[in-house]
């Protein structure tokens, strides 16, 4: 028979002092599911009391050797088929390592977890009516339905999991408003430490790039291309910017190839290509190419001004990371972008090349201002903590464990 009281008790003390978490990590294989990964796992190692099962795409389990808490379960599964591997597959898995609860990171929850289970939810192209725009503007029908099936599932994917977490105030409650469903915030953290840790020089190509361009204003957008991060509006701008900073050229940096098959996923750059050689600003922009990830802090240290046009986002890491290399930013209005900065960045409407260009000018032509910009840019982005990131989801799997009480058959 199952007895629940006292048993309850017992169970609550073993999770106390030993939990075992599971980690779905499949969907973790570039952008910011990656550097959540990353950055979260050390700070889970450290736990004494914590052992941690991770899924996680082949690959990328050599970055973690040598943590003896973190054991890895690296199935081969392709994209198209991870959903369906993570229902049918994953229960077992859970199962057959008696995991105590489940963290989700990709957007999508199983329908029946065997165990309590938190949902990482932090992908706002689902509920982006301008994503959606700018795919049919670009005959992007494809994508457009993928995204909307997609859509159907995650907002699914809230009502299974037990509770569901989004890295910001503002995107927990536009999730509020697409479900009904309550969501919690848990903002994402940075480890100054950790991020300049790497002593490793940049690519020598790349250093070269760096030295061209002498005394240029230096403006730095970290992304790899794709729509949302609405590369189009930055290089409109461009010219614009050129006419207002007459007697000082202009460089802006890219860490991607603005050419087909040079970045990951599906989204298709010949069209930015080719608004960068109609508008003619060529010589303006500096194609880096994709940066390692702990080579990052170099790059942002060789910046006059970060800048990002994204039309929507659930965090935005970059903003955090060039707030703490001393690097001014200039963002796009949202919600989001507010929330993360404050008071420390520049603001302009998203869509505006124009607004763009004269934040940008108004930043560089005042050496007051970046300076009073990147000082407070560095106090905003020490507030983050993936420190405390990882205890306040800790905390968040410990709860639901104290409140679903443990059967024990006798």
């Amino acid at each position: 028979m199952a007895l629940q009281g006292d048993a309850a008790g017992l169970g609550r003390g073993r999770f106390q002092s030993m939990m075992h978490l599971f980690i779905n990590a499949l969907a973790a294989s570039a952008g910011g599911g990656l550097t959540y990964i990353r950055n979260v796992l050390p700070h889970l190692a450290a736990q004494p009391d914590l052992r941690v099962t991770v899924a996680l795409s082949p690959g990328f389990r050599e970055e973690f050797r040598g943590f003896s808490n973190l054991d890895f379960l690296d199935p081969q599964v392709s994209h198209a088929g991870r959903f369906w591997y993570e229902q049918s597959e994953l229960p077992k898995l859970i199962r057959s390592c008696r995991a105590d609860v489940l963290l989700s990171t990709g957007n999508f929850a199983l329908r029946k977890s065997p165990v309590p289970q938190i949902l990482l939810s932090r992908n706002s192209l689902y509920t982006s009516a301008d994503f959606y725009r700018d795919l049919r503007s670009r005959h992007g029908y494809r994508t457009w339905l993928d995204t909307h099936l997609r859509a159907l599932i995650a907002k699914r994917s809230i009502r299974w999991a037990d509770v569901t977490v989004a890295p910001s105030q503002a995107f927990a409650e536009e999730l509020r408003c697409w479900t009904g469903a309550p969501v919690r915030a848990i903002h994402h953290g940075f480890d100054q430490e950790a991020f300049v840790r790497d002593s490793s020089p940049l690519a020598s190509e790349v250093e070269e790039k760096l030295r061209a361009v002498g005394q240029a204003l230096k403006l730095l957008f970290v992304s790899h291309y794709n729509y949302y991060r609405n590369f189009e509006t930055l290089i409109r701008a461009l010219p614009l910017l050129r006419d207002r900073m007459v007697g000082r050229p202009v460089k802006l940096f890219l860490t991607c190839n603005l050419a087909a098959g040079e970045n990951p996923g599906t989204y298709r750059p010949e069209g930015a290509a080719a608004l960068v050689k109609n508008l003619g600003v060529s010589e303006m922009v500096v194609e880096l190419g994709a940066i390692p990830y702990r080579q990052l802090h170099r790059l942002y240290s060789q910046a006059d001004i970060y800048v990002t046009p994204a039309y929507t986002e659930t965090f935005a890491h970059p903003l955090v990371e060039a707030m703490a290399s001393g690097v001014p930013v200039i963002a796009s209005d949202l919600p989001v972008h507010q929330e993360i900065c404050g008071a420390a960045a520049a603001y302009f409407p998203r869509f505006s090349a124009e607004a763009l260009a004269g934040t940008v000018a108004q930043v560089a032509g005042s050496p007051e201002t970046s300076r009073r910009m990147a000082a407070a840019g560095v106090e905003r982005a020490s507030q983050f903590s993936w420190k405390t990131h990882v205890e306040n989801i800790l905390e968040l799997c410990r709860k639901q464990l104290d409140s679903k009480p443990s059967e024990v058959t006798i």
